[in-house]
C-alpha cells in the first residue's frame, strides 16, 4: 500500500514531507493526539515506546486533532511546547488534522479504508514500513498494554544483539 507512504504531511515545525519520509521507513504507531484530554498522559507511554524501539526500526507519529470536544485548541507552536515541556516528546508530530468527516486528512482516509470512524483521541494504528495497516487499537489501549507491545514486537525485525 505505497499510497499511504506517498501522502503529504506537514510537521509541527511547518516542513512539508510525506508519510513515508516522516516515518523513516520504520514500523510506525500512528496516533491522533490531544493536549487537553483525559487520555493525554498516554504521551508519556508513547515516548517510552519510541525510545525503547527506535533502534529496531520503530517510530511513533502524532497527529494532533481538535475534533473531539475541542481538546486540541492550540497552535502548532503551542502543541510542540506542551508536548516537549510536559511529556518530553521527541517523536515526530504533524500539524493539526481532521480524522473524521468530509475534511478527513488523506492519511486517515488511507488508514481507515472502509472501516469505522475514529472514536476518540489516542486511537492507534500500527503500520509496517511498506505502509500496510497491521492493527488498530482503541483509545483506551495504553501504550504499555501487552497486546500493543506484542503487535509491535511481531512487526519489528528480530533482535541481533543477542
Amino acid at each position: 500500500m505505497t499510497d499511504l507512504l506517498e501522502l503529504p504531511v506537514t510537521t509541527l515545525s511547518g516542513e512539508v514531507t510525506t508519510f513515508g519520509k516522516l516515518a523513516g521507513n520504520s514500523v510506525a504507531l500512528v496516533v491522533n493526539v490531544a493536549s487537553r484530554c483525559g487520555l493525554t498522559p498516554q504521551y508519556a507511554g508513547l515516548e517510552k515506546l519510541y525510545e525503547s524501539y527506535a533502534d529496531r526500526g520503530f517510530t511513533v507519529l502524532g497527529f494532533p486533532c481538535n475534533q473531539f470536544m475541542g481538546q486540541e485548541p492550540g497552535t502548532d507552536e503551542q502543541i510542540a511546547e506542551f508536548c516537549s515541556s510536559t511529556y518530553g516528546v521527541t517523536f515526530p508530530m504533524t500539524s493539526k488534522v481532521e480524522v473524521n468527516g468530509e475534511n478527513r486528512d488523506p492519511i486517515y482516509a488511507a488508514l481507515i479504508g472502509d472501516g469505522r470512524d475514529i472514536h476518540w483521541n489516542f486511537e492507534k494504528f500500527l503500520v509496517d514500513a511498506d505502509g500496510s495497516v497491521l492493527a488498530r487499537f482503541s483509545p483506551q489501549v495504553e501504550p504499555e498494554a501487552p497486546e500493543l507491545i506484542a503487535a509491535i514486537e511481531r512487526a519489528l525485525p528480530e533482535r541481533t544483539d543477542g
